[in-house]
């Protein structure tokens, strides 16, 4: 059942605390919402083109996103304080984490230098993004995380400029043919979460890549 957007996000700060004052362990929280547009540290009001939607103000970094059912949106409530304080190497980390889950369905996925997000080819050879991520740190407490586009109504992303980056398109599994359940998506991506903590853990070391 899809979750509201403010709800989740009232869980992730309590939950945030939680962790921060010891009391909680960590969280990897894979969900949906309804139909939001949410909007970042860096939004520019320009990109919000047709606000059919809720919009929402976040403290996440990035720009306007949008969320919506047949879209996986996974909530990150890691302690960066025993896995490495470098929150490019948990951005990276994280990138990596669906790429590698995406090539368990075939689908060849890559980071783009300059573009935040997972990338790969869509249905007439243009690059496209299949994947978003925007995330927050408080007191070394990760919030947010990523979303991935199984199935969703691509037409939902008109209403804005995803990411603030017009020039290329938005893209899902489903329009790239490969039929992917949220039961399927979530057993694959925890199939490799140890090697995306692995990697953080890997963070701490000083060796990200």
């Amino acid at each position: 059942m899809p979750v509201a957007y403010g709800a989740a996000l009232a869980e992730m700060e309590a939950r945030n605390q939680a962790v921060a004052a010891g009391d909680a362990a960590e969280l990897i929280w894979l969900l949906e919402h309804p139909p939001v547009y949410t909007a970042g540290t860096s939004a520019d009001p320009a990109e919000l083109v047709d606000p059919r939607f809720e919009v929402v103000a976040t403290g996440r970094g990035g720009r306007y996103t949008y969320h919506g059912p047949g879209q996986r949106v996974g909530y990150l409530v890691l302690d960066l304080n025993r896995r490495g304080r470098d929150v490019r190497c948990f951005v990276h980390a994280i990138e990596g984490w669906v790429i590698a889950t995406l090539s368990d369905f075939g689908v060849e996925a890559w980071r783009a230098e300059g573009r935040v997000g997972i990338w790969t080819r869509d249905v007439d050879g243009a690059e496209a993004k299949i994947g978003a991520i925007g995330v927050r740190v408080r007191r070394w407490i990760t919030m947010h995380g990523f979303s991935v586009n199984l199935a969703p109504d691509l037409s939902h992303f008109g209403g804005i400029v995803p990411c603030g980056i017009a020039e290329y398109g938005v893209t899902s599994l489903a329009r790239l043919g490969v039929k992917v359940s949220n039961e399927q998506w979530d057993a694959a991506l925890i199939a490799r979460s140890a090697e995306f903590l692995d990697a953080l853990d890997r963070a701490g070391r000083k060796v990200c890549r």
